[in-house]
């Protein structure tokens, strides 16, 4: 596939990023791409004139952060790439993956201004997808069953660049690496909370979590955002079990 031809699908499908340290990033994927722009060939809405974050919007802040993350270690191994290409067909399906892995490379050779990168997405991005790109991001990191340090702790300065609360960071790291409190951590409690207190920590989780919080994204999102909310549900039922609550 040309680089016009995934340069114009990547930004057809994009509704705010065009600006900023995202737009220098794609700027450098899609090439000739911007002469499309000219030729009627295809829309470009600018940044503003939609309120909401776009499908497009998403996979490409995925994209970059995932970059991100990927050269923590100051490694880019070709396993790696297997691992995101096969966590994208999962979640994005084949063809999809097919046009962002191209894009994805070229975004692999780039010096990427993560904070800047983040600053920008948390200014056009609702928590809830926020949220959401935290736990894809987990799910990269950890897809060869390994917490390997340095991606932990770009994964945390992304989350806080993103404004994610501490608390909220903890629930999401805690589906994936797993210790003695992470029930706990999940539902945003200590071990000492009374019964109650559980009780109401789960209905706030439950809510903030609820697929419906990311409908706007599409459908293809729907899958994670449901793993996720059962996490939530397998602490609660883990708590209930432990203290023998009814």
């Amino acid at each position: 596939m040309s680089q016009v031809s995934y340069g114009k699908w990547i930004l057809g499908g994009l509704g705010w990023a065009f600006g900023g340290p995202i737009g220098a990033i794609l700027g450098f994927v899609m090439g000739s791409a911007f002469d499309s722009m000219h030729s009627g060939e295809f829309e470009y809405q600018t940044p503003g004139t939609e309120t909401g974050t776009r499908p497009g919007d998403f996979r490409v802040s995925l994209l970059i952060l995932a970059a991100a993350v990927m050269k923590a270690d100051g490694k880019l191994l070709k396993s790696e790439l297997e691992f995101i290409k096969a966590f994208f067909n999962q979640n994005f399906g084949v063809t999809q993956t097919k046009n962002y892995m191209h894009a994805f490379r070229d975004i692999l050779k780039q010096e990427i201004p993560l904070q800047d990168v983040c600053l920008q997405i948390r200014s056009h991005m609702d928590l809830h997808s926020r949220l959401q790109l935290i736990h894809f991001l987990f799910g990269i990191a950890l897809s060869d069953g390994k917490a390997h340090p340095t991606e932990v702790s770009v994964i945390e300065d992304i989350s806080r660049w993103l404004n994610i609360t501490k608390a909220d960071f903890e629930s999401i790291k805690n589906m994936f690496v797993k210790n003695t409190d992470s029930a706990y951590k999940i539902l945003e409690v200590e071990p000492s909370a009374s019964d109650e207190e559980v009780k109401k920590a789960y209905r706030a989780m439950a809510l903030k979590y609820h697929p419906d919080r990311v409908s706007h994204l599409g459908e293809e999102f729907q899958h994670a955002a449901k793993e996720k909310f059962q996490k939530v549900n397998d602490a609660w039922n883990s708590i209930k079990k432990e203290r023998n609550i009814s």
